[in-house]
């Protein structure tokens, strides 16, 4: 290979990354600036396109420094957006559930229990409560799928001798109005909560109200595992308190952070593909022998579909019990 086409490869090279350093900025500029965003968007754009023709027409790399030094401008303006827990937030999630632990009782502050209706039409009820985890008895993982197999929102229930079942969720932090949108996901577009409901709510509001279908898995875990994964949710809500963070949809959405408060139980847990595609973590969780009730994963999967059962049951106040009808 001579040395002009050399250069060549390493000019296409380098074009490349302006290229994808364009595309994240043009993204940034669009979910960070709302008001602007056509205009902010174009401009920068056209920046790229002129600094590329001009570039590779007069084939001095000086050509790009205006474009790096806005590129480099734009870095330091994205390092100062931080989150904040003082927005408008949605209802569902304007509050966030912190506990104190005495003795094996932990009270939580924020439990959440709305009367769903339709997904804008429902009643609040935050409340305060008291579980003694000595009387802790099992743990679930349930999955929710709302766009396709590859996706799915994982939550955690915790199940007590008396029959309730409390569910942790880390959730974005949608200001009120707002949706879900999993590209505004990786450019800050939201901040990160930890809700602790109970399962008539945040069950039976994805599988009845919004349409989601429903997976609900039990673990097999130790009494004191499942305590400590209790407790770690604990912990995760004090420190969202006190330091506000992103929500990431890849690096810290509702499938990692479990996974990273589940290391600290067990730190020999192994990464893998199906922890950033959500939507596969029952099958990673059967490879590693963490699902109690069968041997054959397709038959245990089709035992955990409780989407019909959950929509069946709708307000019953044994909510928790019929969706597991069909349980181990």
């Amino acid at each position: 290979m001579n040395k002009n086409t050399l250069i060549v490869a390493a000019r296409a090279l380098a074009s490349f990354l302006l290229v994808i350093l364009a595309a994240w900025g043009g993204m940034a500029l669009w979910f960070q600036l709302p008001a602007l965003r056509l205009p902010a968007v174009v401009v920068w754009g056209a920046g790229a396109v002129v600094t590329l023709a001009l570039w590779w027409r007069r084939r001095d790399a000086r050509m790009a420094l205006p474009w790096l030094a806005a590129m480099v401008a734009l870095m330091a303006w994205w390092g100062t957006l931080q989150p904040t827990h003082h927005r408008v937030w949605a209802d569902d999630v304007s509050r966030m559930v912190t506990g104190q632990v005495r003795g094996s009782v932990v009270t939580l502050d924020q439990v959440r229990d709305f009367d769903w209706r339709s997904d804008t039409d429902y009643t609040q009820r935050w409340e305060a409560r008291s579980y003694d985890l000595d009387q802790l008895r099992s743990v679930d993982v349930a999955m929710s799928y709302w766009m396709g197999p590859a996706i799915a929102h994982t939550l955690v229930s915790f199940g007590f001798a008396d029959g309730r079942y409390l569910v942790f969720s880390i959730e974005i932090r949608k200001q009120r109005g707002e949706s879900f949108d999993a590209v505004a996901g990786f450019f800050k577009g939201f901040e990160t909560v930890l809700i602790a409901a109970d399962e008539r709510d945040i069950l039976r509001v994805r599988t009845n109200v919004r349409g989601e279908d429903m997976y609900l898995y039990r673990l097999k875990i130790a009494p004191e595992q499942m305590r400590s994964l209790f407790l770690a949710y604990l912990d995760e809500g004090a420190q969202l308190k006190r330091e506000p963070r992103f929500y990431n949809t890849l690096t810290a959405n509702c499938t990692t952070i479990i996974f990273e408060m589940a290391r600290r139980i067990d730190p020999g847990l192994p990464m893998d593909w199906r922890l950033l595609a959500s939507g596969y973590l029952d099958r990673y969780l059967y490879d590693i022998g963490a699902l109690a009730g069968g041997t054959d994963f397709e038959a245990l999967r089709h035992k955990a579909h409780i989407t019909e059962r959950a929509r069946a049951a709708d307000k019953a106040e044994d909510f928790s019990a019929r969706i597991r009808t069909a349980d181990r």
